[in-house]
């Protein structure tokens, strides 16, 4: 892998799978949902991509990923995921990992980064002096019997209303970050933007970043370096809650 190396990336998700590469800004959108098996999605992908070159592929999968394999079948998509070779499938070099730890490489800039991806369900990852680590948090009991991910996710916002839900999401990320104690907390993921408010020491992500962290998984991860930079939004501030993340030398 050399830094002219073109690099593919698809962010698969359970209505679109994003496809984007590391020399090129805008992203192609393929449909997905229930019906969509690892088969079918190489089919759209080839048919949008005729002609293109690349080198190698980052795959960000909406499941449990463990040392590059997928252990688990996604709960919104079609199966055939677990054991499927992707490598082979593309013939060429592909790294697989959970679609929260891609999107939370892509929005690191530095020192200890808790990531919370609000989305259909909850993506949980740590980055520790430029070292990923995926988390699977989401499914640790919270309260009531249920888990984290039931009051954080998608489920827990129609059911409790945006009002409630937005408490228990800064009641999560206040409770994580001082088990956790990273300098700064990014919320990503595409709930993000129902937030009115954010907790103390977080930042908003930005699901393009998910491509960039697709890019990150062959490259040295560098704040603003030249894999193309992380999409960021100033933090908004609400009654003092959000403050600027402690900055440390970036790896």
């Amino acid at each position: 892998m050399t830094g002219k190396s073109r690099v593919l990336v698809l962010d698969v998700g359970g209505t679109h799978v994003k496809v984007g590469f590391s020399d090129r800004r805008s992203e192609i959108r393929i449909p997905s949902g229930p019906a969509l098996t690892p088969s079918k999605m190489l089919k759209s992908v080839a048919r949008r991509l005729r002609g293109e070159r690349y080198d190698v592929v980052s795959i960000g999968y909406p499941g449990v990923v463990v040392h590059g394999r997928i252990v688990g079948e996604p709960p919104n998509l079609g199966t055939g995921w677990v054991g499927f070779d992707f490598g082979r499938a593309f013939r060429r070099p592909t790294r697989v990992v959970n679609d929260a730890a891609m999107q939370a490489l892509g929005s690191y800039h530095g020192g200890r980064m808790l990531f919370l991806g609000l989305g259909t369900g909850l993506g949980t990852a740590m980055i520790v002096d430029g070292r990923l680590e995926p988390m699977e948090l989401a499914h640790l009991p919270y309260k009531k019997g249920k888990t984290y991910e039931a009051y954080a996710g998608e489920a827990g916002l129609k059911r409790l209303g945006r009002k409630r839900w937005q408490k228990e999401v800064l009641a999560i990320a206040r409770m994580l970050s001082d088990a956790l104690e990273p300098d700064y907390v990014v919320l990503g993921g595409g709930n993000v933007r129902k937030l009115k408010q954010l907790p103390p020491r977080a930042e908003p992500g930005d699901n393009r970043n998910a491509i960039v962290g697709g890019v990150r998984l062959w490259r040295p991860v560098r704040a603003g370096g030249p894999d193309g930079g992380v999409a960021r939004r100033a933090p908004r501030r609400s009654a003092g809650e959000v403050r600027e993340p402690r900055r440390r030398r970036a790896v």
